[in-house]
C-alpha cells in the first residue's frame, strides 16, 4: 500500500524537545505562517528487534539534488514515488552509501555519541543562524482540526513522520512497504552548507525488489551490514 502522504517539508526550526518522547527527536518547523512537528526517530521499539537505529550522516549532496530542496515554496509538498524527483531511495538514488550506516545509540553518556545529542547540535545550530533551513522527506499528518499538537501544543496538530527507510519491512509493516518513498532529515545553513541524516531500523532489509518488498531470506546480523537489516515504523504520538 506504500506511504500515502509521502512528501518533503520545507521550512525552519523555531523549536526542539530532546526528551519529550523515547523513540523520537521533536523538531518544531514553521512554514510561512503554518507550524508543523517534525518526529525524529531515534530509536525502535518494536518487540522482537533491536532498538539501536542504523544512522548515517553527511555534508555533501548531489548538486541537482540540492538545487531542487531550494527551489520548493515553504511547506509541505506531495512527491511522487519515482526516480528522477525529489523522493529518496536509499537502494536506488544513489545518495544514501547503506553500507557505511552504523549503529549509533538514541541516548547514551557522554557528549556527540548518540542520535539525540547529533540531531540536537545541529537543530540548534540551525536555530542559531538566519536563514537556515530543514527538509523533512516522510509521511504528513494533520491538520488536526480542533486537536492541540501533543508536545508543542499548537493547533491545529500538524507534521510530518517516518523520518527513515520506509521498504524491506516484515510482518505487520510489511503494508508500507515501497520505492522512492524513504525519509530523511536534511538542514541548509547559510553559504550552501548541508548536513543530511539517514535513518534505517534493524528490523529492515536493504534487499528489497520493485515494490520494496524484501527479497532475502533472513536480515543480517546487526553489527554486519551488507544488503540486510531492519525497521521498526512508530505512530505520530
Amino acid at each position: 500500500m506504500a506511504l500515502s502522504t509521502y512528501g518533503i517539508l520545507k521550512g525552519t526550526v523555531v523549536g526542539h524537545l530532546r526528551d519529550a518522547d523515547d523513540d523520537h527527536y521533536q523538531i518544531l518547523v514553521r512554514c510561512g505562517t503554518t507550524l508543523h512537528r517534525i518526529a525524529s526517530n531515534v530509536k525502535s521499539s518494536a518487540p522482537k528487534s533491536p532498538s539501536t537505529v542504523r544512522f548515517l550522516s553527511a555534508t555533501s549532496l548531489p548538486e541537482a539534488y540540492t538545487k531542487s530542496l531550494q527551489a520548493l515554496a515553504p511547506g509541505y509538498k506531495k512527491l511522487p514515488s519515482k526516480p528522477a524527483g525529489l523522493a529518496l531511495d536509499y537502494l536506488r538514488s544513489g545518495i544514501v552509501k547503506t553500507g557505511n550506516m552504523k549503529l549509533v545509540p538514541p541516548d547514551a553518556p557522554g557528549a556527540d555519541n548518540d542520535l539525540k545529542d547529533l540531531l540536537e547540535t545541529a537543530v540548534i545550530k540551525a536555530m542559531q543562524q538566519s536563514g537556515a533551513v530543514i527538509y523533512a522527506l516522510g509521511a504528513k499528518w494533520g491538520p488536526e482540526q480542533g486537536k492541540a499538537d501533543k508536545y508543542f501544543k499548537f493547533s491545529p496538530g500538524n507534521g510530518i513522520h517516518d523520518i527513515h527507510m520506509n521498504q524491506g519491512n516484515d510482518g505487520s509493516y510489511k503494508k508500507d512497504n515501497g520505492v522512492f518513498q524513504d525519509g530523511a532529515l536534511i538542514i541548509e545553513y547559510p553559504g550552501n552548507k548541508w548536513r543530511a541524516f539517514f535513518f534505517a531500523f534493524q528490523s529492515q532489509t536493504f534487499d528489497t525488489d520493485d515494490a520494496g518488498n524484501s527479497r532475502a531470506s533472513a536480515p543480517v546480523p546487526a553489527g554486519k551490514p551488507k544488503k540486510t537489516t531492519t525497521k521498526r515504523k512508530t505512530k505520530p504520538a
